[in-house]
């Protein structure tokens, strides 16, 4: 079953507030398999406007994060970890092929390939207007 979230939704299964909540709407969810998210860059965010005078943009390490937490969302959603945290264990690889900047909206796709016991592992990709800037390969922990 595929359902969206809103951010009330989204806050009931990760911790993420303000201004670290970095999903602000999941168009597809599927428990236990994947989440796709959104994030609109927008210039009042204050990592944008302190990255850049003259081309602000969203960092890339906040991009890792923002599928981090859409992967964090697939899995917590999963019956038997309800009410548990998701940890973001790490980076197996990055890679990065163009920048958010504001006015974007980045759609964020993390597939999780594999869940063993408390340890998940994910694939995941940023867009924007159908073109990929960002994939990474995640691992996640519950605690």
């Amino acid at each position: 079953m595929t359902k969206e979230l809103g951010i009330k939704e989204i806050q009931k299964l990760i911790p993420h507030r303000y201004p670290m909540l970095l999903i602000d709407r999941v168009l597809d969810l599927q428990a236990g398999k994947s989440a796709t998210a959104i994030h609109n860059v927008s210039f009042n965010e204050e990592i944008v406007q302190a990255s850049s005078d003259s081309q602000p943009v969203f960092p890339a390490p906040l991009i890792v994060e923002a599928m981090a937490q859409t992967g964090a969302v697939a899995l917590l959603s999963q019956k038997e970890f309800e009410g548990k945290t998701a940890y973001f264990g790490g980076i197996q690889e990055a890679e990065f092929f163009d920048q958010a900047i504001p006015g974007d909206q980045m759609i964020l796709k993390t597939e999780l390939t594999k869940i063993k016991k408390n340890i998940g592992i994910g694939v995941a990709e940023a867009s924007i207007n159908d073109k990929v800037i960002a994939k990474a390969e995640l691992t996640f922990m519950i605690g």
